[in-house]
C-alpha cells in the first residue's frame, strides 16, 4: 500500500509532463540564439585570422621586390573560401587608385575615401552582398582590410 492509502502510483502526471516540457522549452529558448551567435563570433573570428594572414603574405611578397599579384592564386590562396564557404574577395589598384582584377570600385570609408591605397582584401560576410562604400547595408557585415592592414574586422566597426 501506498503512502496515501491507495495503490502505489507509478509514472508521472501530465501536469509534470508538461511542466518539464516547458522547461526545457524555456532553456532551449535561451540557449539556441546564443549557439547562433557564438557561432557568427567564431566565424568572424576566423575570417579576420584568414585575412590577416593573406594581407601579410601579400606584403612579404611586395617587400621581396615583386609586384603586387594580379590574384590570390598567384600566392597560394586561390581555393581559400570564408567561413560562409565564399572566396575572399582580392582587388589590386592600378596607379590611378581604381580597381583591377576583380568586380567593383575600391572600398570606402563613410568620407567615399578608399580604406587602402594599394589593394582591398575583404569577405562578404555572412549575408554573402557587398558594395564599395562600407556605410551600406549589404556592406555592414563584411569583414575588411582597412588602414593597408592597420584594421582588420568588421566594416560596422571601422
Amino acid at each position: 500500500m501506498g503512502s496515501y492509502g491507495g495503490p502505489e502510483r507509478r509514472g508521472f502526471t501530465l501536469i509534470e509532463l508538461l511542466s518539464v516540457l516547458v522547461i526545457i522549452g524555456t532553456l532551449a529558448g535561451i540557449a539556441i540564439p546564443k549557439f547562433r551567435q557564438i557561432v557568427y563570433l567564431a566565424q568572424v573570428t576566423k575570417a579576420i585570422g584568414d585575412i590577416s594572414i593573406i594581407g601579410k603574405e601579400i606584403d612579404a611578397a611586395v617587400a621581396g621586390g615583386g609586384p603586387l599579384p594580379t590574384s590570390l592564386s598567384e600566392i597560394g590562396r586561390g581555393g581559400l573560401l570564408d567561413p560562409w564557404g565564399r572566396p575572399y574577395q582580392y582587388l589590386k589598384f592600378d596607379t590611378k587608385g581604381k580597381g583591377k582584377g576583380a568586380p567593383g570600385a575600391a572600398r570606402k570609408d563613410r568620407f567615399l575615401v578608399p580604406i587602402n591605397s594599394s589593394f582591398d582584401l575583404y569577405s562578404f560576410g555572412r549575408d554573402g552582398k557587398s558594395s564599395p562604400p562600407l556605410t551600406a547595408s549589404g556592406s555592414r557585415d563584411d569583414i575588411v582590410r582597412a588602414n593597408d592592414g592597420g584594421f582588420v574586422g568588421l566594416a560596422s566597426k571601422y
